[in-house]
């Protein structure tokens, strides 16, 4: 019940699985490098332009510690770290491509 096909219908029709959406072998170098470049993009506009710093404590017996202090502004710091990201994604196109043509399986 329900079925409106005739079994001519059915047997017509042939249901071949679907292949999964390759992408490009283009689009991964390139946007790791788009990625690279933005970053940094950032990381130069974000640049520190000056370092006006200066410290002076006579007769201290302590040594100076400057933690938590950057010399990189957090504009310059979120540069780097989307550079990095770009890196990262075309070190892993690079190691996938090596290592499909040395498993004999390029397509």
């Amino acid at each position: 019940m329900g079925d409106n096909s005739t079994p001519e219908e059915n047997s017509t029709e042939e249901h071949e699985p679907r292949k999964p959406a390759r992408i490009p072998g283009a689009v991964l170098p390139i946007a790791g490098l788009v990625i690279l470049l933005v970053g940094c993009t950032v990381a130069w506009l974000n640049r520190n332009t000056y370092i006006g710093w200066f410290a002076y404590a006579p007769l201290s017996n302590q040594p100076f510690s400057g933690t938590g202090m950057a010399f990189l502004s957090p504009g310059t710091q979120a540069g780097l770290a989307i550079a990095v990201v770009g890196l990262l994604l075309l070190a892993f196109w690079a190691g996938y491509n090596i290592g499909r043509k040395a498993s004999g399986r390029e397509q």
